[in-house]
């Protein structure tokens, strides 16, 4: 029998693209150093090889279009973790392969460690470890107070090892922790490498399709926060999740990038305690705790993640430059944005930013993309610019147009709903949009309308 041939190419660790030689962009996604050399087996035929799962072990079987069930209590598995339920719209699929990423430290662990000892009273799980021994595990476990009576434990890095461990155990959940340290014995490649990571989310999303099985991968992120390996390891998997947060700070969120079984708006929010993590039912009162009460360059807006309203405080420091070109600094806010609004107080509203620094936070590390926030930021700059504070009992709520009009915002009633519940009894809002909500359930709250964003300022 002929020995097989190896063959070196070049993989794209953006895209997943390979060129038979090496270049400085790649020609299918255009990213600049992403080509790296990766040596693959090549078949019979001269067909390198290609990442198939394994033929062997698994039986083929079709059915029925109509003979398929399709109720949520046979179709999910319910964690109990209400905000990873949230995430993953309402449970766990059976079959569906979650990808789970964040930075070191995150907690991605943690939280799967948890989702484990949760689901052990309904399932069967098989918790697959590359990098920590079973008795770090067990030693963790012990600590998150972690029920292990159906949860098995394997230190195991070769995938075709995992894959017969799966088939062979049948368990009702599978987690991977993580995809970098895993390997497959036909690449000759290093571990961690584009064709590794490849080739075993292949292989595991193809056991976990034939056998109806859940299963959870962890995957590393890279200095610019994706999750490293090809991006097409990201269009393999139905979900997507990415665990962030500051280190520094108690509290984490996660958020889904991909799901095909729920929406990607919803985030979930976590507080990191020494015995796990705690789901926050109710996150606006966290993010608004320790709020500064009469200082000048705060106000607060409600924002939709999802379904759920949350009040967040936006905070802005207008100061005196020092240098002959000001800068301008944002923390959870787009730049691009930021400058967008500062033209248009400059514009239509008379406040001249040209010789003052300025700089934007979001306070509790969110990241705000929805233009409902515009108004509240332009009334925070100019409240620091004037020192003049902005009432604490006050939220704002809408969208900044280039000709200084406020326009209409999406699910208002909801998020003074929300505003009302923890305590806020006036807010600037939409004119155009007072016509469209029942103002008589928002006796206790003064809704104060305005057109343009000169008129929300004199309110002040």
């Amino acid at each position: 029998m002929a020995k097989d041939k190896l063959k070196t190419v070049y993989i794209c660790t953006s895209c997943g693209e390979s060129t038979p030689r090496w270049m400085g962009r790649c020609p299918s996604c255009g990213e600049w150093n992403t080509l790296e050399e990766e040596v693959v087996r090549e078949e019979k035929g001269g067909r390198a090889f290609s990442g198939a799962p394994r033929s062997g072990g698994i039986k083929i079987t079709a059915q029925r279009l109509q003979d398929i069930s399709t109720s949520e209590e046979k179709s999910r598995i319910v964690t109990g973790i209400s905000e990873l339920d949230r995430v993953l719209g309402g449970g766990i699929v059976l079959g569906s392969v979650v990808l789970l990423g964040g930075e070191p430290g995150a907690g991605k662990s943690t939280l799967l460690l948890q989702l484990c000892g949760a689901v052990s009273g309904k399932v069967d799980v098989l918790y697959i470890t590359g990098e920590e021994s079973v008795r770090q595990v067990k030693l963790r476990a012990m600590r998150l107070h972690v029920k292990g009576e159906n949860v098995s434990l394997a230190a195991e890095t070769d995938i075709g090892s995992i894959c017969d461990l799966i088939e062979a155990e049948k368990p009702g959940l599978v987690v991977i922790d993580s995809i970098q340290t895993m390997h497959c014995a036909e690449i000759s490649s290093s571990t961690g490498s584009v064709s590794q990571v490849k080739e075993c989310t292949a292989r595991l999303m193809a056991v976990a399709k034939a056998l109806d099985i859940p299963t959870f991968i962890v995957g590393h992120v890279n200095k610019d926060g994706a999750i490293a390996g090809p991006k097409v390891m990201e269009h393999i998997v139905d979900t997507v999740l990415y665990f962030e947060g500051d280190k520094m700070l108690p509290y984490r969120v996660l958020r889904a990038a991909k799901n095909r079984y729920g929406s990607t708006n919803e985030i979930g929010m976590f507080d990191m305690t020494g015995t796990g993590l705690k789901a926050i039912e109710n996150p606006s009162l966290l993010l608004l705790e320790g709020r500064p009460i009469g200082v000048s360059g705060n106000c607060v807006v409600c924002t939709m993640e999802g379904t759920r309203p949350i009040l967040s405080e936006i905070q802005a420091l207008v100061t005196k430059t020092s240098f002959g070109t000001p800068r301008r600094a944002s923390t959870g806010l787009d730049f691009s944005r930021m400058n967008l609004l500062l033209a248009v107080l400059e514009k239509r509203a008379g406040f001249f930013l040209g010789n003052l620094d300025v700089y934007i936070n979001i306070i509790g590390g969110l990241q705000l993309d929805e233009t409902a926030c515009d108004l509240s930021v332009c009334l925070a700059v100019v409240s620091s610019m004037t020192d003049k504070p902005v009432p604490d009992d006050l939220i704002a709520i809408g969208e900044v147009g280039l000709g200084g009009e406020v326009r209409n915002v999406t699910n208002l009633e909801y998020r003074l709903r929300e505003a009302m519940r923890i305590g806020f009894t006036r807010a600037i809002v939409p004119k155009h949009s007072l016509r469209q909500i029942d103002q008589g359930a928002f006796d206790k709250m003064e809704l104060l309308g305005v057109t343009y964003v000169r008129q929300a300022i004199q309110l002040l």
